[in-house]
């Protein structure tokens, strides 16, 4: 036999990439105890905190606004299935985290989706998870983003406002005065 035939099967790992973005990250260095190098392991028994407190947090913020714990990610297993995912937790008594448009108040919690963009004041992040199938442990990813991610990746995402016609009134404005809009023909103006 050779070494390749005699060798542990290796496994893929789940890995979670985190881009971060803030408006004043160049200014404010928020982002300077974070490693962007290289990928990270964390036991699956680990929950990952992100935070100003170092003391607890894994994921450092140098940012006096952001909670001392902000939120924390956990690696778990579906029921009855082979399928690892993540949950986010609101760890913050003062802001609100909304992943996807989602509102978590404190202590509220959800699976993290596929692809997803996790807002908390000036913050932005993008969470991508790529499959594995280790149970020990998972990675983390982090990266740097130089243009705001809502912008950059999904403007599809956001409400989009009502048309406004031609002449620049508002079907609102109608509306407010208890009328409705009617049709004219432009050369009866």
């Amino acid at each position: 036999m050779t070494s390749a035939e005699e060798a542990e099967t290796e496994e893929t790992v789940t890995c979670l990439h985190l881009t971060f973005y803030h408006p004043c990250q160049d200014e404010k260095m928020m982002f300077s105890c974070l490693n962007f190098c290289k990928r990270e392991q964390v036991r699956a028994d680990e929950t990952a905190k992100f935070g100003r407190d170092s003391s607890v947090c894994r994921y450092k913020l140098m940012d006096t606004r952001v909670s001392r714990i902000q939120f924390s990610l956990q690696f778990f297993r579906r029921l009855h299935t082979s399928e690892y995912c993540f949950e986010i937790k609101n760890l913050s008594k003062k802001t609100k985290l909304t992943v996807n448009q989602t509102e978590l108040g404190y202590l509220n919690k959800i699976d993290l989706p596929w692809k997803c963009i996790i807002c908390f004041g000036d913050y932005q992040i993008l969470a991508e998870i790529q499959e594995g199938e280790s149970m020990d442990y998972f990675e983390t990813h982090l990266h740097l983003a130089e243009a705001p991610i809502l912008q950059e990746r999904c403007l599809p995402c956001l409400p989009s406002l009502p048309p406004i016609p031609e002449n620049g009134i508002s079907p609102s404005f109608f509306l407010s005065q208890g009328k409705s809009p009617t049709e004219i023909d432009e050369n009866e103006l």
